[in-house]
């Protein structure tokens, strides 16, 4: 059923070429008709099926499922299209459009038909409404990386305003919407142009990062970056608060402790970086600032976009985006990367264990926003901090075998488990893309971002024998 409607949205992409006079509508049609069939057929086929729920192991291979098999219908339009991507290039981009990854393999955008740009926009903002569902309905129950901490709280919402995890699902898209088009009228309302406003607001709220520009938001120096700013930050806290604030309640949002977290790194990151470009690189003030909220913003929420070559700024500035791209935003947002929370939580147990070693005979338990900490949690989030930091360094081994030298090996299975778009060197860094690197690579690359936009353990879980078994 849900390729069956991605192939219905395929219209309005082909509308939008319909509109412009050039016959790339055609693509988008037979791209529709193939994949609304498909997707209806399969489904029809299946109608009679009984209807007994998911069990635990389903739903883990639906969550995948979902993110594999969406991008090979995503990626026809690009295939028989203008770009006319191979079937690997054509995966690539639409898994990095749905994974909210950014990383393309496309040059030439200016000059592609607007249709091809607004459908790979349209997967971004597809991408991001989706895993906010999935990180605030499926993983707390699944108890992947930590997220059970939440599962009450998704539910309850701090005074039981939403109780069903439907009308969870439903608010939460809502607000998506409603924030969507408050960026769109904000990016107009600085001069940005309609079409370019349109899918600069999908891919700013998903923290998605696909532009309609091969010079991303260098396109758009000035006040559209603080705007772009000031969206990215709303799409990095968690959208149930905003579900909270709009029945009522604006305290859980500005009490939450991953919240205060996230607005504190933001802040110490845009200061460190505008003062090395006011006082080191001599930059003006303003340029300073504009540039270090923008790109700080960018790379932290896991977006991608990039008003200028950070690269260009020296070792201590490109120092810093590796490291802030590990990071990420809020749980329950659109973001990526590693999560704000892990490392509360990850503090918070180092802090108890320096306490237990200064009083041997001391009970202290970690705790988060007031609550201790369940053991289980705990094990799930370091369970997550080992994973993710092996797959970190076999995914770079394994890109460096394909012959790709140090610094794209690392910063490319980073950018891709981590879900950021752009990496670091000359050809994968904030000036370059994907197109030239080896086929062997993007798989790999591609296999970072699924993995990485699940949560890790969403994915490795489908590996285990004995968890079927079970």
């Amino acid at each position: 059923m849900l390729v069956a409607v991605l192939g219905a949205t395929m219209v309005v992409p082909m509308f939008m070429d319909v509109y412009d006079g050039n016959g790339h509508w055609q693509v988008f049609a037979l791209s529709a008709l193939l994949t609304c069939s498909t997707g209806g057929s399969i489904a029809l086929a299946c109608a009679n099926a009984t209807s007994r729920g998911l069990t635990i192991q389903q739903t883990f291979l639906l969550t995948t499922a979902v993110w594999a098999v969406l991008p090979v219908f995503a990626a026809l339009p690009l295939m028989f299209g203008a770009t006319q991507s191979t079937v690997v290039d054509g995966f690539f981009e639409a898994l990095s459009a749905l994974t909210t990854t950014g990383a393309t393999v496309l040059s030439g955008l200016d000059d592609l038909p607007r249709g091809l740009l607004l459908w790979r926009s349209m997967l971004q903002w597809f991408g991001g409404v989706g895993i906010i569902v999935v990180g605030m309905v499926f993983l707390p129950e699944l108890r992947v990386g930590g997220m059970q901490i939440f599962r009450t709280e998704a539910f309850d919402t701090r005074g039981k305003i939403l109780p069903k995890a439907a009308e969870i699902a439903k608010s939460i898209a809502n607000i998506y919407v409603g924030l969507t088009l408050m960026c769109l009228v904000a990016f107009l309302a600085v001069g940005m142009p309609v079409f370019d406003a349109i899918n600069h607001a999908l891919t700013t709220l998903s923290t998605g990062g696909f532009s309609t520009h091969d010079a991303s938001f260098g396109a758009f120096s000035g006040t559209p970056e603080y705007v772009a700013s000031l969206f990215m930050i709303l799409a990095s806290l968690p959208f149930v608060r905003f579900v909270q604030m709009v029945a009522g309640s604006s305290r859980p949002l500005f009490h939450d402790q991953q919240v205060r977290g996230f607005m504190k790194v933001t802040i110490v990151l845009i200061v460190a970086l505008t003062l090395h470009r006011f006082f080191v690189a001599g930059e003006h003030f303003e340029v300073s600032l504009r540039e270090a909220v923008f790109n700080v913003t960018s790379i932290l929420s896991g977006t991608g976009f990039a008003s200028a070559d950070y690269q260009l700024w020296g070792s201590f500035s490109v120092t810093l985006f590796f490291f802030m791209g590990l990071i990420g935003g809020c749980a329950g947002s659109t973001c990526c990367s590693v999560k704000i929370f892990r490392f509360q939580l990850l503090f918070a147990s180092i802090k108890t264990q320096i306490r237990k070693i200064h009083y041997p005979h001391g009970v202290f338990t970690p705790q988060y926003e007031g609550r201790p900490v369940p053991e289980e949690v705990m094990s799930s989030v370091m369970a997550f901090f080992v994973m993710f930091l092996v797959i970190l360094g076999v995914l770079s081994g394994l890109l460096g075998l394909t012959g790709l030298d140090f610094v794209t090996s690392v910063s490319g299975a980073a950018t891709a488990l981590a879900n950021i778009g752009p990496g670091l060197g000359d050809e994968i860094g904030p000036a370059g893309n994907f197109a030239n690197i080896n086929d062997t690579a993007k798989w790999l690359l591609m296999a970072g971002m699924l993995i990485g936009r699940l949560e890790v353990m969403t994915v490795l879980v489908l590996f285990s024998i004995n968890f079927w078994r079970g």
